[in-house]
């Protein structure tokens, strides 16, 4: 009896345990993540993302199941490495490569403000990297190909798919430069990879542009110069078909290969979640998708080249990670790896020390709207329904200093809520708007003097404004339409950020504590 009851047991501890490991939901990771790349060391998985215009740049992400993802750091935490002077909004830092090499990961990029492609490089990717590695051949989408001891470099200059030979310890380009491959005749060929596999160079590229009709296409040969030879059932993978017309993850593209340490193969992509119709808010975000690859064979993406939010296939054992707060009591040193600034931030306007639990924000003089570096500090939204949430109080400040919480897509398309110095002592709370040459104050009511409490609810299709002086009652400001600020119309490659600021008219004399923000969804 004893051991039937053990076998029962093992039976249905085992069927739990397969039930925990199939099925997943994309995104795996939400909100404004995109340009994907991803590399394996062992059964530790590593995958980078663009920053653009944001610091620090290109964050790092570890994972031991490919679905569940922590951030581990940044590969561009210095202004050595970063440099963002004279950067408009999406510019900057444009789609990295991960890949790793006989003990050292290198990280591979194009700062299209700067000097172009370089890479950096380092044997923790918990730690520092290195200042950057120039490069000689030009485009963006640079990625590197490792194979019996020679580094081969691809990037996109001047449009094609192009390959040279480069010396992976002083970036010296060592062959000319070749183009490899157009695509299939889809705009915007981009994001090369290479793969060897079977005696066939693997090159993978999107097409399409990074909107609706983005897809992934394939080609092989057998010499890594080429020719390639396109696969007949190109695209392999893309949401624009029919099929997918209504599928709830669109524009999906740029994609990098893994093989797990099972076996299995993996790919993860950008895609965006459409929201009131067909605008998006939360930018380009990074998908997961399997798929099987025989010998010899193209590989086929799942099974019909589809990516869902809700994805029926087996995983790889699945980990848990420690939800992290959703609540900044800015009672440490350094904020979370989270948070970013506009540009290279102006690092004297930041304090966690001045004011115990407090961040501290020091007014600029150039305000959001402006092209240049604000005080501002934010986290991107990673939920469509989600409540952004602060409390803030004007300290010594003069008339029209301001701090709040904007809802930023780019300088040119965001909603502010703050507080504002009167020229009475007193203060008021204002809810302003920027889109495109509209400039507009929405709504402002005079309060007293001390905290007020900010918040912002947002859902598929308005913001809504809140404040409050006690963080019981909460008043409606107003309300904005998401669509007025969402990628379609602002264009560019980034997605919102809820972002801390302050600001003056005039030479700032105050400075704004942020007690805290709560971010939930």
């Amino acid at each position: 009896m004893k051991h039937l009851f053990w076998q029962t047991f093992l039976i249905i501890s085992t069927t739990f345990s397969c039930l925990a490991q199939t099925g997943f939901k994309n995104p795996v990771i939400s909100g404004f993540y995109p340009d994907p790349s991803i590399c394996r060391v062992g059964d530790d998985y590593y995958l980078v993302n663009s920053t653009f215009h944001y610091f620090p740049g290109v964050p790092i992400f570890h994972s031991k199941d490919l679905v569940n993802w922590e951030q581990i750091g940044n590969c561009l935490s210095r202004e050595s490495q970063l440099n963002l002077n004279n950067t408009a909004p999406s510019g900057g830092i444009y789609a990295p490569s991960i890949r790793y090499n006989e003990g050292l990961f290198y990280m591979i990029t194009t700062n299209v403000s700067d000097k172009g492609n370089f890479f950096v490089y380092t044997d923790n990717p918990r730690g520092e990297w290195s200042d950057p590695v120039w490069l000689s051949q030009g485009g963006i989408d640079p990625s590197l190909y490792f194979e019996d001891g020679k580094c081969y470099m691809t990037s996109i200059p001047g449009g094609g798919i192009s390959l040279c030979e480069i010396d992976i310890k002083t970036g010296k380009q060592l062959t000319e430069t070749k183009k490899i491959w157009n695509g299939t005749g889809g705009r915007y060929p981009e994001g090369p990879h290479i793969y060897k596999k079977d005696g066939w160079y693997y090159l993978l590229i999107a097409e399409g542009g990074t909107e609706y009709a983005h897809k992934v296409t394939i080609a092989r040969s057998r010499d890594i110069y080429g020719p390639y030879e396109s696969n007949p059932a190109n695209p392999i993978m893309t949401n624009m078909n029919m099929n997918a017309q209504m599928n709830p993850i669109q524009g999906i593209g740029h994609a990098d290969f893994v093989q797990a340490h099972d076996g299995s193969w993996w790919l993860v992509c950008l895609g965006f979640r459409p929201q009131s119709g067909l605008h998006h808010m939360l930018g380009r975000e990074t998908m997961l998708v399997p798929f099987t690859w025989e010998k010899n064979a193209w590989p086929v993406v799942n099974g019909d080249g589809i990516v869902n939010i809700d994805m029926e296939c087996q995983t790889l054992p699945l980990t848990t990670i420690k939800p992290k707060d959703t609540k900044t009591n800015f009672d440490q040193p350094e904020l979370g790896l989270e948070w970013n600034y506009l540009y290279n931030p102006v690092k004297i306007n930041y304090s966690l020390s001045d004011r115990k639990g407090y961040l501290r924000l020091k007014p600029s003089k150039i305000q959001i709207d402006d092209l240049g570096t604000p005080t501002f500090v934010g986290r991107r939204q990673q939920h469509i329904d989600c409540v952004a949430t602060t409390c803030v109080e004007l300290n010594n400040s003069d008339i029209d200093e301001e701090a709040g919480i904007s809802v930023l897509m780019t300088n040119q398309f965001h909603y502010d809520l703050f507080v504002k110095q009167l020229n009475d002592g007193k203060q008021a709370v204002s809810l302003y708007y920027r889109l495109g040459d509209l400039a507009h104050t929405e709504k402002e009511v005079i309060l007293p003097k001390g905290k007020v409490y900010l918040q912002v609810k947002a859902d598929k299709d308005y913001y809504n404004f809140y404040y409050s002086t006690d963080n019981k009652k909460y008043n409606n400001l107003g309300r904005m339409d998401v669509k007025f600020i969402s990628s379609e119309t602002a264009g560019g490659f980034t997605g919102i950020y809820f972002g801390l600021f302050a600001s003056s008219k005039n030479a700032p004399k105050g400075y704004a504590d942020f007690d805290w923000f709560d971010y939930t969804y």
